[in-house]
């Protein structure tokens, strides 16, 4: 019936970021070692916005939250960030739209 190659997912993983993503305006799923994570808030920080950082490496369902990312936006490196609900990509990607204005603009 269904493709072999689909993962099933983590119901409680699935929930766990599905959630995260409702919860808050900003979203970046991150490790504290990833320096396009540290990237990626660095743009935040520049615009005095609030945003929630998940540290996932220290969680133990880090990879079912990187499976259910990866269903949701195509990749499950980090960084995955989220703004109002929408992903908009990773590090360079949110550098990218804060460079151009285009970050600020989604916050206001």
């Amino acid at each position: 019936m269904g493709s072999s190659s689909t993962k099933t997912l983590n119901p409680d993983a699935e929930k766990f970021v599905k959630e995260s993503i409702e919860q808050n305006r900003v979203v970046i799923f991150s490790k504290t070692s990833c320096p396009y994570c540290t990237m990626a808030k660095k743009q935040f920080q520049m615009l005095n916005a609030d945003y929630k950082a998940i540290e996932i490496e220290n969680r133990q369902d880090c990879y079912q939250i990187q499976d259910v990312l990866g269903e949701m936006t195509g990749a499950t490196s980090v960084p995955r960030v989220f703004v109002n609900g929408k992903f908009i990509g990773g590090g360079t990607d949110v550098k990218k739209l804060n460079e151009t204005g285009e970050l600020a603009k989604m916050l206001s």
